[in-house]
């Protein structure tokens, strides 16, 4: 049962919550296992296709899956301009205010992540949130062609239980330049067949971008029921 509505905080708690963007909810039909709140990527909002796709195979799956936009993202919803995305520090706080107003409103275990540079905001915060675990789809582990400038310092000490889901040919992280990074023992990659950024494969694979994206969230439900800690 999918409710898909932009809403789900009260002004009174939207204020005291720092003016936390407004939430995209999608909820399983029975019993939710856990929350997971899902942050989109530098360029396209919270209902893109691939959004839209894993929110509904997660939630047919037992979680319930949050989305936002990021201020950038929201303005750009509102006047239809393409902006560049918001300061790191813009992103973070957003992030923070999204958690805080989320963990208000349910129980159980709550996980954060995103799409590419969502997931990499959410792994800078996973530690000092406390979250539950952290679900990254597609990481950019270094922008392309900059495999040299690793975005990768902060995964080395990272305590969260985290899954990355990962093309084996992502442009911003293939699966040999990756074996070559530090990344903390809390860390697991779920590597997808000759899989890019958006997790689609090349056809001679044998495989379907319908069946990665399958996959990818057999494995975040698999994660999350085995590693989320139970409040």
């Amino acid at each position: 049962m999918r409710e898909g509505q932009r809403s789900g905080i009260d002004a009174g708690q939207q204020a005291q919550e720092s003016q936390a963007p407004a939430l995209l909810w999608d909820r399983p039909a029975g019993a939710s296992q856990a929350t997971l709140i899902l942050a989109h990527g530098a360029g396209a909002p919270m209902d893109s296709d691939f959004m839209n796709l894993m929110a509904e195979k997660l939630a047919a799956r037992g979680l319930t899956v949050v989305r936002f936009e990021f201020d950038y993202m929201a303005a750009r919803r509102q006047d239809g301009k393409k902006r560049p995305p918001n300061p790191q520090a813009k992103l973070l706080d957003c992030w923070r205010s999204v958690y805080a107003a989320v963990r208000h409103q349910v129980t159980g275990p709550l996980a954060i992540g995103g799409k590419s540079m969502g997931g990499r905001m959410a792994s800078l915060l996973a530690d000092e949130l406390d979250a539950d675990g952290l679900v990254c789809l597609g990481y950019p582990f270094h922008a392309i062609g900059k495999a040299d400038k690793p975005r990768t310092a902060h995964l080395a000490d990272l305590k969260t239980p985290t899954l990355i889901v990962q093309g084996e040919r992502d442009a911003m992280g293939d699966r040999h330049t990756v074996a070559g990074y530090q990344l903390s023992a809390a860390i697991e990659l779920c590597w997808l067949t000759a899989g890019d950024h958006d997790l689609k494969p090349l056809k001679v694979s044998g495989y379907s971008h319908e069946q990665h994206l399958d996959s990818a969230a057999d494995a975040v439900v698999g994660f999350l029921r085995e590693h989320a800690k139970k409040r």
